[in-house]
């Protein structure tokens, strides 16, 4: 390229004159295949923002006379276009070590729902119409029967997250009334969700009993009086309470609440429909367990250990899943089509239990095996070092996974995965914080943790089927910065 300098006042103008017409550009072979991709519209105004950064950089005296060449001037637009039009909503390789990541959209979908939701999306439903009398219906039918199976409730009720369904729970059952809650249980989970501020939002005035570590039934006794509305207990989901402690389960309260008139509500949180531990994963009470426990009213999410889209089900007594169905808030926080299609495919697949660790996505990752990581961690060994280049190593090690998004947060799973560490040996301080940016700046980022000295890349969520396409944009990167050099 000739850098060519802005001098006089008349050098400047003989400058300017080789900017081309616009029409003529647009018009050129050149610019075809880019007003096919992105129209016309989108085209010129890209051109014409391209030509006046140019003129700008040639009054700065740094303009290339080879950037006005049609084929330039296409290859630029286009790229102004791409990033323009790319969604900001993009899919990661999740190698973060955590499966159900919050901030990655927690649990993905298996096969049966895409397909679901997809037909949803292109066809008429039956989402408020009862195909048997003719007359309209009520959306939550769809898959009343099925979630009442699973769990052993008489009726149940779905709205857009659990955070929703507690809120929904509260002010439909207890306004300006008390709720009995152990101090233990006075969660605050991601994104500042918080018991007692839920509580207050709802109309509901908190009631604390025990202390931090222990509480006894003798406190919910003392506690409850003319303004006790109900009793619940909160799934401490995101931390663990050990050493000198006590809490009253919910076979120990319901019979309390029952002889006092009251109903007992549990927050599960990320509940499950089943026993993981046959699995060999932690053991975690089951909505079923909960229910049959005593539980009058149970609220779950549905993206989380259950493996479905985002969605927040309350389960229990049909008299108070009634009431709260009547609520106006209901309205507000009802779900649509698309995500009862996928709760509904999702739930279908629990009724087939031995086949439910190869088809529920969730379950298949919690459960992958550590050898299948290992050899996938040698595979790709080798592109991830040419990528980094040698001023790192990249060696394949053990690592430790976890569940995530609240789901038994001291349980670990045994893991494999890729270590980058500076060459050296020494702290790599900013230059891990480079190769993690290069990383997450691939077509389909990839998302690692940096700890303990080292950029860490578990493989627990990189399934065979991915694994090429994770190499092969590793391969591209390394290629691209051959070519610069």
């Amino acid at each position: 390229m000739s850098d060519v300098k802005g001098g006089d006042g008349g050098e400047l103008r003989a400058l300017m004159a080789r900017v081309p017409s616009v029409e003529r550009v647009l018009a050129s072979a050149e610019f075809e295949a880019v007003i096919a991709a992105y129209g016309r519209t989108q085209t010129l105004a890209a051109l014409r923002a391209t030509l006046d950064a140019w003129r700008a950089d040639a009054q700065a005296g740094r303009a290339f006379v080879d950037a006005l060449s049609d084929a330039q001037l296409a290859r630029t637009v286009d790229a102004k276009l791409a990033k323009r039009t790319r969604s900001n909503v993009r899919s990661v390789f999740n190698l973060t070590g955590t499966v159900l990541h919050t901030n990655l959209g927690r649990a993905l979908l298996p096969d049966e729902a895409v397909r679901a939701v997809a037909e949803m999306l292109t066809r008429p439903a039956n989402l408020e119409f009862d195909l048997d009398t003719g007359a309209r219906g009520d959306r939550d039918d769809l898959i009343n029967g099925l979630i009442c199976e699973l769990t052993g409730a008489e009726a149940a009720t779905v709205v857009n997250n659990n955070a929703a369904a507690v809120l929904l729970t509260l002010s439909a059952l207890a306004p300006r009334r008390e709720v009995i809650v152990s101090r233990g249980e006075l969660v605050e989970i991601g994104g500042a969700f918080r018991i007692p501020d839920i509580m207050s939002r709802a109309g509901a005035k908190l009631r604390e009993v025990g202390t931090t570590n222990r509480t006894h039934l003798k406190d919910y006794d003392e506690a409850i009086n003319a303004k006790t509305a109900l009793l619940m207990k909160v799934h401490c989901s995101n931390y663990a309470v050990s050493g000198f402690t006590k809490e009253v389960s919910i076979a120990e309260l319901a019979p309390l609440a029952k002889a006092r008139g009251l109903p007992v509500a549990v927050d599960l949180g990320s509940g499950t429909l089943v026993d993981l531990a046959q699995w060999g994963l932690p053991r975690e009470a089951t909505v079923r367990e909960t229910v049959a426990a005593g539980a009058d009213l149970v609220t779950f999410s549905g993206d989380k250990l259950l493996g479905g889209p985002q969605a927040g089900l309350i389960v229990g007594r049909a008299d108070l899943v009634a009431k709260i169905k009547k609520h106006p808030l209901k309205r507000a926080l009802r779900v649509g089509k698309l995500t009862l299609a996928a709760l509904e495919s999702v739930l279908r697949l629990y009724r087939a239990p031995e086949t439910l660790a190869e088809r529920l996505t969730t379950l298949r990752l919690l459960t992958r095996p550590a050898d299948a990581m290992r050899l996938a961690a040698e595979r790709i060994e080798p592109a991830l070092q040419r990528m980094a280049g040698e001023t790192f190593t990249v060696v394949s090690e053990p690592m430790f996974s976890q569940i995530g998004s609240g789901a038994l947060p001291v349980d670990v799973l045994p893991s494999y995965g890729l270590a980058v560490r500076l060459a050296s040996g020494k702290r790599a301080g900013g230059q891990l914080n480079r190769i993690e940016k290069r990383l997450r700046e691939l077509p389909r980022p990839v998302l690692g943790r940096i700890a303990d000295g080292a950029l860490r890349l578990d493989l627990r969520c990189l399934e065979e089927a991915d694994e090429a396409a994770f190499i092969a944009q590793l391969d591209a990167r390394d290629a691209r910065e051959d070519a610069r050099e």
